[in-house]
């Protein structure tokens, strides 16, 4: 999601690549993302080649900065 963030959208392979991960499990992760909403993908032809884009969708951006925010006061508690 934090590599969705800067983007309009980006590539499976990108992300597959930013990530470090296989096809499948970058798949999944999508796959559940896009079941709760958090994200979409489209398909379409990049430099000759059929490819997938993935990006996130405003609820997924609201997530995520509660997510952080989260994160952020767990963090501010152990100090």
């Amino acid at each position: 999601m934090t590599m969705l963030a800067a983007v309009t959208e980006a590539e499976f392979a990108t992300l597959r690549e930013g990530l470090e991960v296989s096809d499948s499990v970058l798949s999944k992760h999508v796959t559940a993302l896009a079941d709760e909403g958090y994200v979409k993908s489209r398909k379409g032809v990049h430099a000759g080649r059929r490819t997938t884009w993935i990006s996130m969708t405003g609820p997924g951006r609201t997530a995520l900065r509660q997510h952080v925010a989260a994160l952020r006061e767990l963090i501010a508690d152990v100090d």
